[in-house]
């Protein structure tokens, strides 16, 4: 289970792993779980809003559109442990921000 984070924490504590994790999940698992790749994109566009620096970035389309493409983050049964980090630490994030908005 997710823990719960301030906004700021879940930046500063996930996404320098995030930066790791995702293009090595992208390219283990991106041939039998292509979702992953759009999964990326919105990934890489949360990242890009929030190297804006702009107080409370917008993120609610992409963690929106991230939630309805992983059935809100429900890994598959047949991914490593990185993948299941990958969807814990977006969840994260993706809770912390609900707390800003």
């Amino acid at each position: 289970m997710s823990k719960h984070l301030t906004l700021n924490e879940g930046i500063k504590g996930n996404l320098k792993r995030l930066e790791l994790y995702v293009p090595v999940v992208a390219r283990v698992h991106g041939g039998h779980h292509p979702e992953f790749h759009e999964v990326r994109k919105l990934y890489d566009e949360i990242v890009r809003k929030l190297g804006e620096r702009s107080e409370k970035p917008d993120l609610s389309e992409e963690f929106g559109k991230i939630r309805v493409i992983t059935d809100n983050y429900t890994v598959p049964g047949d991914v490593c442990e990185s993948y299941e980090a990958v969807y814990n630490m977006l969840a994260e994030l993706d809770e912390a921000f609900k707390e800003v908005v």
